[in-house]
């Protein structure tokens, strides 16, 4: 049987400091402070949203800058995708970071919804194009040996805006006004873009291959609107939800033949199980923490200041998880991403039971400690697979693809979530439908388990 474990020779051995190397350092600042600000922007609008709409007058569309901000993602996610394997991540990465500062810029000066919503766009396009993008800087920065600790960091600069930042905004909001969420964070942006500026001279010029894959703009903004039709249903369940959440399913399906390399959604082996692998584990963990809080809060009593504690624990369990990973340069990233669904797994069983009044509350923060690092080992085995699978010419589509599977794996099961809930219990009493949900997300999340088994045969102990 062969080895999955690494081989180790020469110039291979274990990396010092791989992150703050003086080659390394500026775009470990760079990648870190983009990543953080995204993290603390995220954190900081959903605390501050009910304050900003009605201080616009706009309760009356209150998700839409939520959707909108998820349509422009998903658009700029492919399109991303298409600029990095064309030209590499220079233009997508530097691009990304000015419309992330632009719409900052565009929310907090807004005197009306439609610019706000402009703003929450403009955000949406900028954090899309830099997800792909910093996956292909990372790709040319570091080795597939380093990936792992650059991983583990990124979910680490994910944890301080996790704990404190819903806190820190909320502050914010009630001492100097909901427009600093956003403006607040524009001169850190500027930071980081003049860092990135530099990282970018840097790197070699581009040559596009041969069989660079093209994603199509039409399949993405289909994707886009079939995912925000999901989304819009799962947040207003009704018949006349199930209809165009339907529509956005068919939508979605029709957009993923060609957003999507072939036999993803059927899990073969190699690079498709890589991908169909995040579309999983993202479903199956984001269905329980969309309704995590609501179980908390009706079935146990939690207070909304508490009700979201379990998150948090996550997020702790998340970075250990990734810290952990991150100093096993010698794990099998194959065996890491099965073990992650393992733990993912775990933790989805113990919550089965957390719907139920009988069973006591402390089993919710048990799960998301066991969840959140399972989540922490895995998602990194998967970026490091992506790309260690991916011909160099189609990264950018491939990383994209990886994106999107992500938000479609959960817009499905928080949909799922949302239609359960209408059909078998309410927002006040939800037990019923959290218990059935929760039993189909440990389900989606053993399924992982088992596609994660299989991986091509002919593969060499040195790439496994």
């Amino acid at each position: 049987m062969q080895s999955r474990r690494m081989t180790i020779t020469g110039d291979e051995a274990e990396p010092k400091g791989v992150l703050w190397t003086p080659e390394h350092r500026v775009t470990t600042v760079g990648l870190l402070l983009m990543v953080t600000l995204i993290a603390f922007e995220s954190m900081g609008v959903a605390t501050a949203m009910p304050t900003m709409v009605a201080d616009l007058d706009g309760l009356a569309l209150y998700a839409w800058p939520f959707t909108t901000f998820l349509v422009a993602s998903v658009v700029a996610t492919v399109l991303s995708g298409r600029l990095g394997d064309r030209k590499g991540p220079a233009p997508a990465l530097l691009a990304g970071t000015a419309l992330f500062a632009a719409g900052l810029l565009v929310a907090g000066l807004a005197h009306d919804m439609p610019l706000l919503l402009l703003g929450r766009g403009l955000q949406g396009f900028g954090s899309g194009l830099l997800l792909v993008s910093v996956s292909l800087l990372i790709a040319l920065t570091f080795s597939d040996r380093e990936r792992p600790v650059i991983y583990a960091a990124n979910a680490a600069a994910w944890v301080l805006p996790a704990v404190i930042g819903p806190s820190i905004a909320g502050v914010v909001t009630v001492s100097v006004g909901w427009r600093w969420v956003f403006l607040g964070l524009i001169p850190l942006t500027g930071i980081g873009l003049a860092l990135l500026v530099v990282v970018t001279r840097k790197l070699p010029a581009h040559i596009p291959g041969e069989s660079a894959v093209r994603a199509g703009v039409v399949p993405a903004v289909v994707a886009a609107l079939g995912v925000a039709a999901l989304t819009w249903a799962a947040q207003h369940p009704s018949f006349a939800a199930l209809a165009y959440g339907g529509a956005g399913l068919v939508a979605l399906a029709y957009a993923l033949r060609k957003l999507l390399p072939a036999g993803t959604l059927t899990s073969r082996p190699g690079l498709p199980t890589v991908i169909a692998s995040r579309a999983l584990i993202a479903g199956a963990y984001a269905g329980m923490e969309a309704y995590l809080p609501l179980t908390m809060t009706e079935v146990h009593g939690y207070s909304p200041a508490l009700a979201g504690l379990p998150l948090t624990v996550t997020a702790l369990g998340w970075s250990a998880g990734s810290m952990l990973q991150g100093r096993m340069l010698d794990w099998s990233r194959e065996a890491s991403l099965r073990t992650g669904f393992a733990l993912v797994a775990a933790g989805l069983a113990i919550f089965v039971f957390v719907p139920l009044p009988s069973f006591p509350s402390w089993m919710a923060f048990v799960a998301s400690a066991v969840g959140g690092s399972g989540m922490g080992i895995a998602m990194p085995a998967i970026s490091v697979l992506l790309l260690r699978y991916s011909p160099e010419a189609e990264r950018g589509f491939n990383t994209s693809a990886l994106q999107l599977g992500d938000w479609v794996g959960s817009a499905l099961t928080i949909g799922l979530g949302g239609v359960l809930l209408a059909s078998l219990a309410s927002a006040t009493e939800p037990s019923a439908a959290i218990l059935v949900l929760s039993v189909v997300l440990t389900g989606i999340a053993l399924l992982g388990v088992r596609l994660t088994g299989r991986w091509p045969s002919g593969m060499s102990a040195a790439t496994r």
